[in-house]
């Protein structure tokens, strides 16, 4: 039952535009004069088109003036009539070019009564879905920090006539998106950097952001994000490893919890004499899982002490502190985790430095790279400067590559965008947004010099792209990293994991959360029940766990949710369907239900919760991938039940029982012969 996806009618126009340029939806200013698509008075230098299987690539770039060329880079894939871009300026000649403003993406999306849904950001908007129509006043979403996906999230679905349209801006920095409908066609205009308004100086060049279109033709939310889901798994996610292996579930466990020194966090006690037991207790058991995850607080000072708890206020040197990690010790745990199965994963924060001075007198730094502003407490690491961003890659690179660390973390715990600012107004007039451009740029390009570092010894083809947890989720970023924790606060309680789930999972499929339920984001958690632990089933399976430390530690439970979660991983991938409506991070009196299908083999798995404090004991469910065929089975993992349905009964519903409040329902799909007995 393979889904067809394509759209000849979009994948007509799209590529029809690109044979007349001068209608592509895109504008800028220069020195105040609107130019809109690609036509006359630019004109064309070069043209290049290439087809790479269901994938056709476009390059076109062309003449403004002396001081200001413009490059095209578009990409259409015909399987799913999805289409994006991205706009490069650059200044060519000797002297500064005109002034760059407003280039921003309108579309015009034709179709009757207009819905336009999607969820806001992590951070204080805990991925909370929303549906609004704009016929009735415009909808207006920013993003000013410089953490893209804090607050509000870059990605839409327009409903719109008898189908819709997938919309995402890929950019890690600010952005804008505007949505405005006389009720029968839809302006969009999306943006990036939103404050532009810069002169390029010679040799220099900016980007936009990745803008995306994913069209659909069946008005139906479900359809619209398995369309959406579907397009990534293909043509966005990044892949496993240099050799392009597609990127598969994999689980991590942070071992710092199990050492028994003081820590603040949970992240930062780990030390040469700790590994060792704990990983070699996690294979005796049988627990063990495919990264070792080594958090923040390795690192000397930049003044080279070695502070027993501050992690956050000591970042820059990325040098292995010699009193915590002595000599080679380090490179031997990596060599004992790679002898038995497993990788490691390290943290880091290069945009952000503390104590420049030292920095400077220690490790070579220079503090002109440091934007600061009297009453900011955090320093931002300019890595757009070429001399900052060599020196940080180059720390970074020399101790991965050094310790044979497989896969990169990478965290940001400040909001650069004020600095940005600052150093913005530094430069002089008309040089608005130019840091936060060479900023971004150069943060994508950050990433792939890492990952070619990675590879280069069999680590991995992805990073970890936390940000103060889902700070840096945008479309470009998740084409070289994943999400380990969507959200930070998704290390607390089960009812905001499953709210989370129910939204963050339309969009991004490859994603993970913890296994552990707390009070707040950085307490203490032990691996917990069987409800806990099918709520945290996702593409990444992060264990929180003891292993030495508690004495009354039992491994059943651990080693029951590993093989339970290996068994059910790769339907995570597919098809995603809510079955009932979301409720708040807070809400515990209703039931919450996912299903993940397969369409090729026809197979998947539901996921269903009696909350804690549901007082309704029966839940009716319906298939929503149902269509022609014999029926359904519905299997229960945990008493063996079987539920035999024909096609007609999986679509008008069917009742599943729940013994006991907290009560999470595993069941397995796949066809059968029969009828409902």
């Amino acid at each position: 039952m393979k889904r067809n996806y394509e759209n000849p009618e979009a994948t007509s126009r799209f590529c029809n535009m690109m044979e007349h340029t001068e209608a592509f939806p895109f504008s800028f200013e220069a020195d105040g004069i609107p130019y809109r698509g690609f036509g006359e008075p630019l004109t064309l230098l070069t043209r290049e088109k290439r087809e790479l299987g269901e994938k056709t690539e476009w390059s076109f770039s062309w003449k403004l003036c002396d001081t200001l060329t413009v490059v095209l880079k578009a990409a259409h894939y015909r399987d799913f009539g999805a289409s994006e871009w991205t706009v490069r300026f650059s200044n060519p000649g000797d002297r500064m070019s005109p002034v760059i403003s407003a280039p921003e993406t309108v579309l015009t999306i034709p179709g009757k009564y207009p819905q336009l849904k999607g969820i806001l950001g992590d951070h204080v908007s805990s991925y909370r879905p929303y549906c609004l129509n704009p016929a009735d006043a415009p909808v207006v979403f920013e993003s000013n920090s410089g953490r893209a996906t804090h607050v509000n999230f870059p990605y839409f679905n327009l409903e719109c006539g008898d189908g819709g349209v997938m919309l995402a801006i890929g950019w890690a920095g600010t952005w804008t998106a505007d949505f405005r409908s006389d009720g029968e066609n839809t302006r969009v205009m999306l943006r990036s950097v939103n404050n532009l308004r810069t002169r390029l100086k010679p040799g220099e060049e900016i980007r936009t952001a990745l803008f995306v279109t994913v069209p659909y033709t069946v008005r139906d939310e479900n359809w619209a994000a398995n369309t959406w889901r579907a397009w990534f798994m293909k043509y966005n996610l990044p892949k496993a490893d240099g050799a392009g292996t597609p990127l598969e579930p994999f689980s991590t466990c942070c071992l710092a919890g199990d050492t028994g020194l003081p820590n603040s966090d949970g992240s930062i006690s780990e030390r040469h004499f700790t590994w060792r037991r704990s990983l070699e207790k996690m294979i005796a058991e049988d627990v063990k899982v495919d990264f070792r995850w080594m958090d923040a607080g390795w690192y000397a000072a930049p003044d080279n002490s070695s502070p027993e708890s501050d992690w956050w206020g000591t970042v820059g040197t990325w040098t292995f502190d010699p009193a915590k990690w002595p000599g080679d010790t380090f490179r031997e745990s990596t060599d004992f985790a790679r002898k038995h199965g497993m990788k490691t994963l390290l943290w880091f924060e290069p945009e952000r430095v503390t104590d420049p001075e030292n920095l400077a007198k220690n490790y070579g730094y220079d503090v002109r790279w440091a934007i600061r502003r009297e009453g900011v407490g955090s320093v931002s690491n300019n890595i757009g400067d070429p001399d900052c961003y060599r020196w940080t890659v180059g720390k970074v690179t020399d101790t991965l590559r050094k310790n044979r660390v497989e896969m990169y973390r990478e965290d940001n715990n400040s909001d650069p965008a004020g600095l940005w600012r600052h150093l913005d107004a530094l430069e002089g007039e008309d040089r608005a947004g130019i840091t936060e451009c060479k900023f971004i740029d150069a943060h994508y390009r950050m990433w792939d010099d890492i990952i070619a570092c990675t590879t280069s010894f069999g680590g991995c083809g992805f990073v970890d792209s936390c940000a103060s947890g889902g700070g840096r989720n945008d479309l470009e970023s998740m084409r070289r990293g994943v999400p380990l924790l969507r959200s930070d606060a998704d290390r607390t309680w089960t009812s905001l994991r499953l709210s989370m789930t129910w939204g963050f999972n339309r969009w991004i499929p490859f994603c993970g959360a913890s296994t552990k339920e707390s009070a707040g984001q950085l307490e203490g958690g032990k691996t917990s029940d069987g409800y806990i632990w099918r709520a945290s089933y996702l593409p990444i399976l992060n264990v929180s766990s003891s292993f030495v430390m508690n004495p009354d530690q039992d491994f059943s439970p651990l080693r029951e949710g590993i093989r339970e979660w290996k068994s059910i991983r790769n339907y995570l991938l597919g098809e995603f369907y809510p079955l009932t409506p979301w409720h708040a991070e807070h809400e515990k009196t209703g039931f919450t239900a996912f299903a993940y299908f397969d369409p090729d083999t026809e197979e998947g798995v539901i996921l269903a919760f009696r909350q804690e404090d549901c007082e309704e004991d029966t839940l009716t469910i319906c298939l929503p991938f149902a269509g022609e065929g014999n029926g359904w089975i519905l299997k229960d993992d945990d008493t063996g039940e079987e539920i035999c349905m024909s096609e007609d009964e999986a679509k008008k519903g069917f009742v599943l029982r729940f013994e006991h409040r907290r009560q999470a329902r595993l069941l397995r799909v796949g066809r059968c012969d029969g009828t409902a007995e």
